[in-house]
């Protein structure tokens, strides 16, 4: 009988299809009239931005940034406009992960809250406007 001496047991690291998973639950938690205006909006996972979002953000590395929203925000969309490319939230693994580990965040608290971030971007609200509403809401 082989003997597993005890401490921590690890696996392999939560894949694509699991942050694609944690988004989809976290999508279901929100109030379903946000939902609603965010249903059109794809959400992709992929390890890390690409290139050309690396030098377009002045990103000093690939994992300072852990999500983004590609799109026309509502408050910018025209009843008339006709739409040239889809929404995209973009959610990135491998900076999920990272600050996952660094922090002790909850994996799926860490995804739901950047998800909920860049649909925030979506409904037209800035950093500054995200930071403000979460300081008043402590």
């Amino acid at each position: 009988m082989v003997r597993v001496p005890p401490g921590p047991r690890f696996g392999p690291p939560p894949g694509i299809n699991d942050i694609e998973a944690m988004a989809r639950a976290a999508l279901a938690e929100i109030p379903a009239p946000l939902r609603a205006r965010a249903a059109d909006v794809a959400i992709l996972v992929t390890e890390f931005p690409d290139e050309e979002t690396e030098r377009a953000m002045g990103l000093e590395t690939p994992f300072d940034l852990l999500g983004l929203y590609q799109g026309v925000s509502l408050d910018r969309k025209g009843v008339g406009d006709v739409a040239d490319d889809l929404d995209r939230i973009f959610l990135y693994r491998r900076p999920l992960l990272d600050y996952w580990c660094e922090t002790g965040v909850a994996l799926e608290d860490l995804v739901r809250n950047t998800l909920i971030h860049e649909i925030g971007h979506h409904f037209g609200l800035s950093d500054d406007d995200m930071a403000r509403l979460e300081d008043e809401a402590e």
